[in-house]
């Protein structure tokens, strides 16, 4: 049986920002690729690079300031950083999407839902006439809204955060694309709804073979949702593991000390864990080892050599001295 290839692959990306105090690395060096049916995992704390790597990916970054200077962004074998912003508003959407953390910032306020997802089929599908206002209907029923001919004619404000993530889930599968990137996608939703949104996209997944990276700062999604686990600190990714492995063997000090922030319900603790000192200042990076001001295995080489990869497992690679 053949080995399948990468529908994405991303090769040392660095993603830089230049402002009056320096130059500000938020993505330096990053490397994955993500599998067709995949479900890839990048955790971290705020301002670690994870939704910058996303943006690089997409063609997004903040201009001027912000510019991609090198690796590659493979998707289906053709590298996305050498297209045109025309070319890249054709394969956005088409190919490849991105959920935004926050609905309201994604959604129109002053159009209704069903104008939204209609102007979204009309640019993707190059189509018109009455049979787009049936196809937005059939959308909002994939992601389970209820009475879809009714809510089409809702404005944004007038659903819930749940009903709002749903369609901007619809707008997002609306091009029947191969990659999706959800970005915090549940953060604003309670306990049950983000639930049902996690259901919803493993069923999207399973009927349409398509492959999600997920960014989140919570290990219980990362547990329910991903097959492998990516670890990014200050723009860098130190950990890359299958979901298991990382769950039973996190090898590096940073991914530990991410676990230990986890509340455990079963056990009974009067000061919760958490981790040591800030993140460093992204144009203001130590010599070595990023993470060597706060991690309690620190020794000489850490603060002045960056830890090559190390293989810990199959497919499990961590950045870390100490594993040598």
């Amino acid at each position: 049986m053949a080995k399948q290839a990468p529908v994405l692959e991303v090769q040392d990306l660095r993603t830089y920002f230049y402002t009056r105090t320096g130059v500000v690395k938020a993505v330096d060096g990053v490397s994955f690729s993500l599998m067709p049916g995949e479900t890839l995992g990048i955790v971290g704390e705020s301002g670690s690079g994870k939704s910058m790597t996303a943006l690089s990916i997409m063609g997004l970054v903040p201009k001027p300031a912000g510019k991609t200077v090198g690796g590659k962004v493979l998707l289906d074998g053709e590298d996305l950083l050498q297209k045109s912003n025309s070319e890249m508003r054709q394969i956005r959407g088409r190919k490849i999407c991105m959920i935004l953390q926050d609905p309201m910032t994604s959604l129109n306020p002053v159009y209704t839902v069903g104008n939204q997802l209609i102007e979204t089929l009309r640019m993707r599908e190059d189509a018109r006439g009455h049979g787009l206002k049936e196809r937005a209907i059939d959308l909002l029923s994939k992601v389970k809204i209820a009475s879809p001919e009714t809510r089409i004619g809702n404005y944004p404000h007038q659903m819930s955060g749940g009903m709002r993530q749903r369609v901007v889930g619809a707008i997002a599968i609306s091009g029947s694309p191969k990659v999706l990137i959800a970005d915090e996608a549940t953060t604003s939703l309670d306990a049950t709804i983000q639930y049902q949104y996690l259901q919803l996209l493993r069923e999207l997944q399973k009927d349409t073979g398509l492959s999600i990276i997920f960014i989140t700062h919570d290990f219980g999604i990362v547990a329910k949702m991903c097959d492998r686990v990516a670890v990014m600190y200050a723009g860098k990714m130190v950990e890359f593991a299958p979901v298991r492995d990382l769950f039973n063997k996190p090898s590096h000090p940073y991914t530990e000390a991410l676990m230990r922030s986890v509340p455990n319900v079963d056990e009974e603790v009067d000061k919760l864990y958490a981790i040591e000192g800030q993140p460093p200042a992204l144009d203001k990076l130590p010599v070595g080892c990023p993470f060597a001001p706060r991690c309690p295995y620190v020794f000489d080489r850490c603060l002045h050599e960056y830890p090559t990869s190390v293989t810990v497992g199959e497919n499990h690679h961590a950045h870390c001295w100490k594993l040598i």
